[in-house]
This record gives C-alpha cells, structure tokens and sequence, in this order.
C-alpha cells in the first residue's frame, strides 16, 4: 500500500488495516519514497506448551471436573 503523509492523518483506520493484513505501507512526500512502515512478526506466538500456567495441575490428583467445581464455587461456599 503506498499512503501519502495526509493518509497517514485521515486515512489512519485503513494504514493500521493493511498492516493488520501483513501489508508493508510504502509513505510518499510529494510523490517521493521517504519510508516504509513494515508490519510487526511476533517472535513466539503464545502455545499452549509456552504459557507458565501450561502444566501447573499436574501433580493433581482430583479430576478436572472436581477442580473446576472447586474453583468455581461461591465466595461464601463451605
């Protein structure tokens, strides 16, 4: 996508779209190339496998269902 400098103040919605679309946008001052604004690639995106919470029941021995009772009860439950 090429923007001029005005796009970039008025048209910010549809940049920050095509960006979103893994879209370089080329800016133009006057007709002329000044710079390139590259969309940003995540480094690691977060798995399952890469969360600190991935594995934390483990050493559990109550089943899923009986944890999720247990962590979703009433505040004032006994």
């Amino acid at each position: 996508m090429k923007a001029s400098i005005l796009d970039l103040r008025y048209r910010t919605k549809d940049i920050l779209k095509a960006l979103r679309n893994r879209e370089k946008v080329t800016i133009l001052y006057h007709g002329i190339e000044t710079g390139i604004i590259h969309p940003v690639e995540p480094e690691n995106p977060p798995g399952a496998a890469q969360t600190e919470f991935f594995g934390m029941y483990a050493k559990d021995k109550e089943s899923v269902q009986t944890t999720m009772k247990r962590l979703r009860k009433n505040r004032y439950a006994l």
